[in-house]
């Protein structure tokens, strides 16, 4: 039995989640994933069920399937997988993106800060040592890289990728953080994550990765996403002027 769990939200990822499922599950360190699908019309959940007759066994289920009925947003994908991992006594959780921006090979750095570390996040960073982004067009690196400057000065966060979503918890971070009354969906959901982690004392890293953006599907960004993350920050900070984290 696994004592990690790895989770990756989809959305019409028939293109990736083949791959993505052998390349995680190939991994050296006996990793469980868990797909969050919300209802693509592309079949992708399908696909991660054929998926299932390969690796799941009656012995041991490694690959798991949480359908739901619509595209209901990246950060309740998350909080229900965070979820599932608990009633299931995972040690730790690992969260990525389906179309190989995240390179599964970084997972076992990841998991390795906090189960032999003792951290408690390790984050996968693409800025902790310079700008580590492959294919991005310069106007979206730039964008991305000064959110997360903008997020450090508003909330004073030392951390350099704010908004990356390729991390690691340990289980007692999620059992601590009320993650029900986190409402965000895009980056604001990620950045929140990490503020909480910060806030409620636990020890944080940034492992160095290279980020190289999907060469197929389509990319889920909006405008609307970003905003949501502008006026968040704010929000968040202010908030926490007014509650305790003991």
């Amino acid at each position: 039995m696994s004592n990690s769990l790895i989770i990756i939200p989809t959305y019409n990822e028939k293109e990736n989640i083949v791959a993505i499922i052998h390349a995680v599950l190939s991994q050296p360190k006996d990793f469980h994933l868990l797909i969050v699908d919300d209802n693509s019309p592309d079949g992708t959940a399908e696909l991660v069920k054929e998926q299932q007759t390969v690796f799941n066994s009656s012995s041991e289920k490694k690959l798991h399937l949480l359908q739901r009925s619509g595209k209901l947003g990246l950060g309740t994908a998350y909080i229900e997988g965070f979820k599932i991992a608990l009633n299931h006594d995972y040690d730790y959780i690992l969260q990525m993106d389906a179309d190989f921006s995240h390179d599964p090979r970084d997972l076992q750095s990841l998991y390795l800060a906090c189960a032999e570390k003792g951290f408690d996040l390790a984050i996968g960073s693409r800025y902790s040592s310079g700008v580590n982004v492959v294919n991005w067009p310069m106007k979206r690196v730039l964008l991305s890289y000064f959110a997360s400057h903008y997020v450090r000065l508003v909330t004073g966060i030392p951390i350099h990728d704010t908004t990356a979503g390729f991390v690691c918890y340990r289980k007692s971070v999620l059992q601590k953080i009320p993650v029900d009354s986190i409402k965000f969906v895009g980056y604001a959901f990620q950045i929140e994550m990490k503020f909480l982690t910060w806030k409620y004392g636990f020890k944080i890293i940034e492992v160095p990765i290279i980020f190289t953006d999907r060469t197929l599907g389509q990319s889920k960004m909006s405008i609307g996403i970003f905003k949501e993350g502008f006026l968040g920050v704010v929000q968040m900070t202010v908030r926490s002027w007014f509650r305790s984290f003991k």
